[in-house]
């Protein structure tokens, strides 16, 4: 087994990070987008003769679909030995696109968590796009002593629907609708980032605003 492991360190020092994506209008963060990390990951990987092979498991829980991704990292030059990436969640919603959705969403922190890679912008995170001084790699792994110190981001996503549902009341167009949560979006930047976090807590945000935004369709009928 030790080959194999020399050659994921190897594929982690070379593999640098990932650049964050450009923010979009409306969204409170910039995107870590599933494609970048996996074709950082995938160079890295097959340099080192290294290729991963993905086993998904999926379960229903509050009208949401979860779909974990167990990776299994293979030595090329010896397939008896690999190394297991087990239990990456995905989130995804009950309808044709939360199969896929969920398969991206938890491929996407398999490579992640394999390769410990960085992400992050100059702005955000306080480095350019360029590779690592000496292509020593940066772990995201935090030890948390104090679960007290997390957020509660049930308690902030309730907050955020009572903001969406009370701007929804008095909206008379999608349009409007959507002008009237622009500044409320800016000024809940921090609390919605913390939101997008914890996947199933994002997914029933975004659920009930398809559902406000379609009350406010049907009542101009």
């Amino acid at each position: 087994m030790k080959e194999v492991f020399k050659k994921l360190k190897k594929a982690c020092e070379e593999a640098g990070y990932v650049k964050k994506g450009d923010r979009k209008a409306g969204m409170p963060f910039n995107p870590l987008l599933a494609d970048d990390v996996k074709q950082t990951a995938m160079e890295a990987l097959l340099k080192n003769n290294l290729y991963p092979i993905c086993h998904y498991i999926t379960d229903i829980k509050d009208n949401f679909l979860i779909v974990t991704c167990n990776m299994n990292i293979y030595d090329v030059d010896n397939p008896n030995e690999f190394i297991e990436i087990k239990g990456c969640s995905g989130l995804g919603k009950l309808d044709k696109y939360g199969t896929g959705n969920g398969i991206t969403y938890a491929q996407k922190y398999a490579f992640l968590n394999a390769l410990n890679l960085k992400t992050g912008i100059k702005d955000e995170d306080g480095f350019e796009a360029s590779p690592f001084k000496n292509n020593k790699p940066v772990t995201q792994l935090k030890v948390v002593k104090d679960n007290k110190t997390l957020p509660d981001t049930k308690a902030l996503a309730d907050d955020w629907i009572d903001k969406m549902t009370k701007q929804a009341e008095h909206s008379v167009s999608q349009n409007s609708y959507e002008k009237g949560m622009q500044p409320l979006r800016e000024n809940y930047a921090k609390e919605l980032q913390q939101i997008s976090i914890d996947l199933m807590q994002q997914a029933r945000v975004d659920g009930i605003e398809n559902t406000l935004k379609k009350q406010i369709t049907n009542r101009r009928k």
